[in-house]
């Protein structure tokens, strides 16, 4: 077996049970990206007509009439906005952030304003875009949105993803069909989606997924959708997107993603994934303080994660304490715990290494039996974690 190429940097060689995190890498990349990106990087190509042969592959997967592949989801949204800004006018993709059309207010559900490891709302401040909040919370009704909507609302970006709030708030036909009866586009942010073609159906005038999480693809973000306001966000290549740009072994790298997403074998990844699953039950289940769901994704995508439970009292640790735990050990287990202070984080199946699914038992195992053993209840305060939350990224470089 060839050397672990982080251990020899010096890097922990972490197991993901996060999920498609981008902090983690994402996703394991699939070999036919990986061998198209090999072949094309000693070649010089036309960047454009590359983008070309992209964006057909592009509207062949998702149902749309253009593509393009951008460096990130995040920038797509930029880049989106950006083009519903400007549109076509050269002089006015030059100047932006500085706005030269009055045109620039962007509407989005106040329970949508979250956070992807930056905030979404800043994507869209990036392009010269107003944000304009729409409801509250977790409540906005149609009068909300229908109100919002001024001679000077350039689009309106919905997104989909298990941060945002999930009850309360206009689902996506809704929002379109309000925004589309004021010809308002709509831009919608799908990076963390399993699938391609329901959200332009649905109708979306412009979908983005990351092409580095399901997908498996290198670091990218694709933007898909109608033709004119694909190109208006292309043409912010001469100048917003210029910091966003993708190199040809990105592009090429997703078309080949893309097309092994065609031929994967979809079914038989979440038999393994499920394996996994009930591997983890197995191993959970009947342990004191301890309760292990298998719960679907709440975006609905296929797949399954695990929600473990822990009570402290019984189980002798709290949650948070747990998943660092896991996270301290050998071999380092990064479990997703964006709610752990509700007593609770996940276990995602869906990237992991062969044999590794044992590996993540085995270390649950080892960190419950220690916490049981111990005389003392491991329960540090939650509010300690949240202060060294962002101490190693304040302190880079060492």
């Amino acid at each position: 077996m060839s050397e672990d190429i982080r251990t020899s940097i010096g890097l922990r060689p972490v197991i993901n049970v996060s999920g498609t995190m981008t902090s983690l890498g994402a996703s394991i990349v699939v070999p036919e990206a990986i061998a198209a990106m090999s072949s094309i990087l000693p070649q010089f190509v036309e960047i454009n007509d590359l983008q070309r042969k992209a964006s057909a592959i592009i509207a062949r997967l998702t149902g749309g009439e253009a593509g393009f592949v951008t460096a990130s989801c995040s920038a797509g949204i930029s880049l989106a906005v950006a083009g519903a800004i400007t549109g076509n006018n050269l002089l006015a993709i030059e100047k932006l952030p500085d706005v030269v059309p009055e045109k620039n207010e962007v509407l989005v559900q106040m329970g949508h304003v979250v956070s992807y490891g930056a905030p979404v709302d800043q994507a869209i401040r990036l392009a010269g875009g107003k944000v304009v909040l729409v409801g509250q919370a977790t409540s906005t009704h149609r009068f909300h949105m229908e109100h919002a909507i001024t001679e000077k609302t350039a689009a309106a970006v919905y997104v989909v993803s298990h941060h945002v709030v999930d009850y309360g708030l206009l689902n996506l036909k809704e929002f379109v069909e309000i925004a589309h009866a004021k010809g308002v586009p709509v831009i919608v942010d799908a990076a963390s989606e399993y699938d391609l073609r329901i959200f332009l159906e649905q109708g979306a005038d412009v979908a983005l997924y990351s092409g580095h999480k399901f997908l498996g693809g290198p670091t990218s973000g694709i933007v898909a959708g109608k033709k004119e306001l694909v190109r208006n966000a292309f043409l912010q290549n001469m100048g917003i997107g210029r910091g966003m740009k993708v190199g040809k072994e990105s592009i090429f790298g997703v078309m080949a993603a893309l097309e092994a997403w065609e031929k994967r074998d979809h079914a038989g990844i979440r038999e393994r994934e499920t394996s996994y699953l009930n591997l983890w039950k197995q191993t959970l289940d009947g342990r004191p303080g301890v309760t292990a769901l298998i719960e679907p994704d709440p975006t609905s995508n296929p797949l399954d994660r695990m929600r473990v439970i822990i009570d402290t009292d019984e189980a002798h640790i709290t949650a948070w304490d747990l998943a660092d735990a896991l996270g301290r050990g050998s071999p380092p287990i990064i479990v997703r715990d964006h709610e752990v202070e509700h007593r609770y984080f996940y276990l995602d199946p869906c990237n992991l290494h062969p044999g590794q699914e044992k590996m993540v038992a085995s270390r649950l195992a080892e960190e419950l039996d220690k916490a049981r053993a111990s005389n003392e209840i491991i329960a540090t305060p939650i509010e300690n974690r949240s202060k060294r939350r962002f101490e190693g990224v304040l302190k880079w470089p060492d």
